[in-house]
């Protein structure tokens, strides 16, 4: 069941809404979504209050983004019902699907399909200027933030130091939290699983002066060969104020679900409304410029909404995969 808080904000996004939006959804559509994003400060969260902001004015649904631990979280509340729509990255939800992780308990969580390709999701890594950290490496023995427990970079980064065999505190919480940390030196670097930029980075930057940490070539490749779901990714020099050169690293790229029962001509209508209002996305947050219907091809396991390869199928998007 939907919290007490959430069921009221839900309630008063449908009382709110306009009239002559209202009467542009269909009646067979639910009078409310839920979006499951991510916490505070980070991309899912500013790019789900774009997305929620744009289908509730566009549709005549009144859209809630409801904050979240991230994936993890996402996948659980949809799979419940709690929620009708959210963001995973590929990777997370391929453990999902297959049960493979233990936060899944063995069971597999299926109920998800895909809408549209949001954007990719580069590993970065940042320390204070005068951080004596210079490496992955030199994590050894630190206290690195990872986000929410429920959000990906929290789900890979154990492995990534697993298959790199480093040993390392980690330290889970919100990004706006731990960015706070950081500043304040009570953590030593932060591994940070987003779209670029990042909020809570950029904000880090205004307060104290800043390094990324580079994987080497070789980092990179054993990173891959364990985790094969892993794609080289790269964020593009001036991303960040200090960002002078290419940072060339490992991604996952992220996806935009439903709940499989949500009605087809809803979903055709949702991924319509995305691409046909790419501007306004990008407005809200700057990877929404990857959120463009040649990049659906980058999902390779989780079957379309019947809604999603409806629209796919009348643009002739070659590569599309079918629902089941």
């Amino acid at each position: 069941m939907v919290s007490g808080t959430w069921r009221i904000l839900m309630l008063l996004a449908f009382v709110l809404l306009p009239s002559r939006l209202a009467a542009t959804a269909e009646a067979h559509w639910p009078q409310v979504l839920s979006l499951g994003t991510a916490s505070e400060g980070g991309t899912y969260y500013v790019y789900g209050e774009g997305l929620a902001r744009l289908l509730t004015r566009e549709l005549g649904i009144p859209v809630v983004a409801r904050p979240t631990g991230g994936p993890i979280d996402n996948i659980k509340l949809l799979e419940s019902g709690e929620i009708q729509l959210a963001f995973v990255t590929q990777g997370v939800a391929l453990q999902a699907w297959n049960a493979s992780a233990a936060w899944t308990g063995g069971r597999p969580h299926r109920n998800m399909r895909v809408m549209f390709a949001m954007y990719d999701t580069p590993f970065q890594f940042q320390v204070l200027g005068d951080s004596p950290v210079q490496s992955l490496a030199d994590f050894a023995g630190k206290r690195i933030g990872v986000g929410p427990e429920g959000g990906t970079t929290a789900a890979y980064f154990p492995e990534f130091l697993k298959a790199l065999k480093i040993e390392a505190t980690l330290v889970s919480g919100d990004w706006a939290v731990l960015a706070e940390k950081s500043v304040a030196r009570s953590i030593d670097a932060l591994a940070v699983g987003a779209g670029v930029p990042a909020p809570f980075l950029i904000d880090i930057e205004r307060k104290a002066k800043v390094r990324y940490i580079p994987l080497t070539r070789q980092e990179i490749a054993t990173l891959r060969l364990a985790m094969p779901e892993l794609s080289a990714s790269v964020v593009a020099a001036g991303t960040y104020p200090t960002l002078r050169r290419r940072y060339d690293t490992v991604g996952l790229f992220n996806f935009a679900v439903a709940r499989k029962d949500l009605p087809d001509d809803l979903v055709t209508a949702i991924v319509d409304t995305v691409f046909a209002n790419n501007e306004r996305l990008i407005e809200s947050h700057p990877a929404a410029a990857e959120t463009i219907p040649s990049n659906i091809t980058r999902n390779n396991f989780i079957p379309l909404h019947g809604g999603a390869v409806s629209w796919y199928r009348s643009r002739v998007t070659p590569g599309v995969a079918h629902s089941d």
